[in-house]
């Protein structure tokens, strides 16, 4: 069948999902040997982790692209757009290009016995889509977990960045940190090279065993490099060793370490004979673009969109509000994945909300926003439940004022749909 648009490209890739298929790596396997094997014509810096691997990924990225490096970027989920999925050079992949690729890999999915899954199929246009487009390296972020995600087809890449863990996806990876480590250190190949963002002794202990079983070389990211940081709404200035002071676009109180994890995988680079100069690092940071991750949609009120999705995610969110608003209370419009660890969450925003305006995200994943608000309620902070998304985001900004904070957290999937009724309320709210 011949796929003419995109909206009947993007229909056939999102109709085989993950659910209830059997973890593996033999269906990217067949589907990327039928192609060519693309992957291995292909040079990578491979990223896993709980949080932050999307934010170390884009500035990663956007050093490799001021060294002069022809830069792929495969993150996961999209943002906005799903063309954000695979991109060069911070160009997302054009939607001709898109209808053509899948074009010429559906037959070879189609002939499987065991169809690949949604995140396969995808892992396999970008990997085609690299090579069509003769990228010098790719930085490749993992989707979920490590040794069994499609994206750990690669041979050893260039270097395997492990970011912050924390406990995530626990059905499918495990209850315990150490089960997430285990997961993460999938990625960890023969006489490869990889750096961690470190954190409790027995993760730590996960990816040193693993590095000593393959051979690989261990680096772990140096935070005491970072000697002054200063936060401000319009971006954050840190000045990591031997740097200086840099100003960085992201606001998240935990971006400045994910910034450094990513200095420090362009030094690592060099060191494997990459030319990327000190300037390159600077501008790199300097320039990178990262939306959804604290990200400041307005002034009046404040109004913060942050991805926020886990425990951990929720807790540093938390941390970087009372970092630029001391003890102000915060209307948070909060929508949650079902699966997701709720119980845990709460408490870290719970005193400093207002109030709490429960939505569901746009996904078969979603808690209903009537059971949302149902847990929330237990927090002794007024909570409703509007219909839509879009209610939801009028009545935060009623309930705010001019003057007020915003927070719209808890799940990835709520960026598009935010960010389009924002851009419509707030038009008519002050008009």
């Amino acid at each position: 069948m011949l796929i003419v648009d995109i909206s009947e490209t993007l229909e056939y890739i999102h109709n085989v999902k993950w659910q209830n298929v059997k973890p593996g790596l033999e269906r990217i396997r067949t589907l990327l040997s039928a192609l060519g094997n693309p992957e291995k014509s292909l040079k990578f810096v491979h990223v896993a982790g709980t949080n932050g691997k999307g934010s170390t990924s884009a500035c990663i990225a956007s050093v490799l692209q001021e060294a002069g490096y022809r830069t792929g970027l495969f993150i996961s989920p999209y943002i906005l757009r799903f063309n954000e999925r695979m991109q060069v050079n911070g160009e997302h992949i054009p939607d001709g290009e898109l209808i053509a690729l899948t074009g010429r890999i559906r037959p070879f999915a189609d002939s499987m016995a065991d169809p690949p899954t949604e995140f396969e199929m995808i892992t396999a246009l970008a990997m085609q889509f690299f090579l069509d487009r003769q990228c010098d390296i790719v930085v490749l972020e993992v989707g979920m977990g490590g040794e069994l995600d499609s994206t750990n087809i690669i041979e050893t890449p260039e270097l395997a960045v492990i970011t912050a863990i924390g406990l995530d996806h626990v059905k499918e990876l495990g209850p315990e940190l150490t089960d997430i480590a285990k997961a993460k250190a999938g990625i960890i190949k023969r006489n490869g090279s990889v750096l961690i963002y470190g954190g409790e002794p027995e993760v730590e202990d996960v990816f040193t065993g693993t590095c000593a079983a393959q051979g690989a070389k261990l680096h772990k990211a140096d935070f005491g490099r970072i000697k002054s940081i200063e936060y401000s709404l319009n971006g954050t200035k840190f000045s990591p060793e031997p740097y200086g002071t840099v100003e960085l676009p992201l606001i998240g109180a935990y971006q400045p370490k994910n910034a450094l994890v990513a200095v420090t995988a362009a030094e690592l680079l060099r060191e494997k004979g990459y030319i990327i100069s000190d300037n390159d690092i600077i501008k790199g940071i300097s320039s990178v673009k990262w939306p959804g991750r604290f990200e400041i949609l307005g002034r009046e009120p404040v109004f913060i969109l942050d991805g926020a999705h886990n425990p951990q995610g929720i807790e540093a969110a938390a941390e970087s509000i009372r970092r630029h608003f001391g003890g102000r209370k915060v209307v948070f419009l909060f929508g949650v994945s079902a699966d997701k660890d709720i119980g845990t969450m709460i408490p870290f925003i719970a005193p400093l909300a207002e109030s709490f305006i429960a939505i569901k995200p746009d996904n078969p994943r979603s808690m209903d926003a009537g059971k949302l608000a149902a847990l929330l309620s237990s927090t002794g902070v007024p909570v409703s439940a509007p219909g839509t998304v879009s209610e939801g985001v009028a009545r935060a900004l009623e309930t705010a004022g001019r003057d007020g904070i915003v927070c719209a957290l808890g799940s990835l999937f709520i960026s598009a749909p935010v960010r389009e009724a924002y851009a419509i309320h707030k038009s008519r709210q002050f008009a």
